[in-house]
């Protein structure tokens, strides 16, 4: 098991985005900006769930990290920190599933 947490992850994109390296490929996305970035991050949605229905397990696992990535980027450029998304999805949990859904009243 790795000790890599998305945290992690948070923190590199985060110092990537404000490096002035002009190979850095997160910089590049940052520089053009959430439209860009929300695009690439549907593209890999789409990717991952290609790779599952196609029972493409590698293929699952290499997609999720792209997946994971993007939405670091989208939620980076966005002004939102990881920590607010794993507090809502606390919340969630504090309830069933369907429970939550129908408080939401909008799905």
């Amino acid at each position: 098991m790795t000790a890599f947490t998305l945290a992690d992850l948070e923190r590199i994109v985060a110092e990537r985005a404000a490096s002035a390296d002009l190979k850095s490929y997160t910089a590049s996305l940052y520089a053009k900006g959430i439209g860009k970035a929300s695009q690439k991050l549907g593209e890999e949605a789409v990717e991952t769930v290609i790779a599952a229905v196609s029972g493409d397990r590698q293929g699952v696992v290499s997609e999720s990290a792209d997946l994971l990535y993007h939405l670091l980027v989208v939620l980076g450029i966005s002004g939102i920190k990881l920590e607010e998304v794993l507090e809502e999805l606390d919340r969630r949990t504090a309830q069933t599933g369907l429970e939550e859904k129908a408080a939401r009243g909008h799905d």
